[in-house]
């Protein structure tokens, strides 16, 4: 376990490292690194602060946050499929986002947007307490969460489908496709707060996690109390996701796969998974970064985009090989 973890964290400083390298101006390592810590406020300490450091900072918490909120969900529910989303919270604040878009707020309020898609996805998290109960089932905060997901897409496109500005409905759709581009450190203290806030949350959950692998019974029996282990599991995984949707947009498939890739280095243990799959989430996303800065830069390659091109095949073959194992 130690060996693994050593392992993340050097692979994570060394992307960390590499996206505030990489970019479209071609300037060394060490220049670039020099101009970031001792820089004398001209143009080149200007784009490492102001442009290359919020998007790595970014890429760092938020593939982290999803990576720990995917490895607790899947823990929890005891299912491999679960993914952060599925409660609903990054739908909700994908439909505040962009009724913010569409409504003209973000471009009257600089930070209309991913305040309104904060408030969508609180408003989806309520909403899933609410349908699930204070009592309810796994099964019941999976419906929930699949309604709320369900509602908050077809909301989404009743937006879309009624725009009167195609202007607006590019944004919408660029938007939704996921990006760190063109943010700043204000997007950072936005984000870095929720996200914090989540990943201690979830954290907690790690004896929890291991103890439900005996059972819901046994559980209960050893003292973990399921119905506030789910509530911290709801409130963690919205924060987390609420957070990174409302300033990077969707950006899917890191809570989904790198829990999967990691789960057997750890011996299964879904405590042991939560710190594994937070390093894992934190280096795919600063690698797919990298990625859409290198690969078309000129055509605005989307963060979302590349995740999704990355992760799907990633998991079809993991579906494969779990297939293979069980005949």
């Amino acid at each position: 376990m130690m060996r693994l973890m050593l392992i993340l964290t050097v692979l994570v400083g060394a992307l960390f490292v590499a996206a505030l390298a990489v970019g479209p101006a071609d300037i060394g390592l060490f220049e670039s690194l020099g101009a970031l810590v001792g820089g004398d406020a001209g143009p080149l300490t200007l784009v490492m602060r102001e442009i290359r450091l919020p998007r790595a900072l970014l890429a760092l918490m938020i593939g982290g946050g999803l990576g720990l909120a995917g490895a607790a969900m899947q823990g929890y529910l005891r299912n491999p499929l679960a993914d952060p989303g599925l409660i609903g919270v990054s739908s909700s604040a994908a439909l505040g986002a962009v009724l913010a878009i569409q409504t003209g707020l973000s471009a009257s309020f600089a930070f209309g947007l991913p305040l309104a898609a904060l408030v969508g996805a609180v408003i989806g998290v309520v909403l899933v307490l609410v349908l699930a109960g204070p009592r309810g089932s796994s099964l019941t905060l999976i419906l929930a969460g699949i309604a709320i997901s369900a509602l908050a897409g077809a909301l989404t496109s009743l937006v879309l489908n009624l725009s009167p500005n195609p202007f607006a409905a590019n944004e919408i759709v660029f938007w939704m496709m996921g990006s760190l581009a063109d943010r700043s450190m204000t997007h950072v203290w936005i984000a870095l707060p929720l996200i914090l806030l989540g990943a201690v949350m979830l954290i907690t959950l790690a004896r929890g996690l291991d103890t439900l692998t005996l059972g819901e019974d046994a559980a209960e029996a050893m003292g973990i109390g399921l119905r506030r282990m789910r509530l911290t599991l709801i409130f963690g995984t919205a924060a987390v996701v609420g957070a990174s949707t409302a300033v990077a947009g969707a950006i899917g498939f890191v809570g989904l796969v790198v829990p999967h890739l990691l789960r057997p280095f750890v011996g299964a243990q879904p405590g042991r998974l939560l710190w594994a799959s937070a390093l894992g989430g934190a280096g795919m996303l600063l690698a797919a970064d990298i990625v859409v800065r290198v690969v078309l830069p000129a055509r605005d390659l989307k963060l979302g985009v590349v995740t999704a091109l990355i992760g799907a095949p990633l998991f079809l073959h993991l579906i494969y090989r779990t297939r293979r194992e069980g005949l």
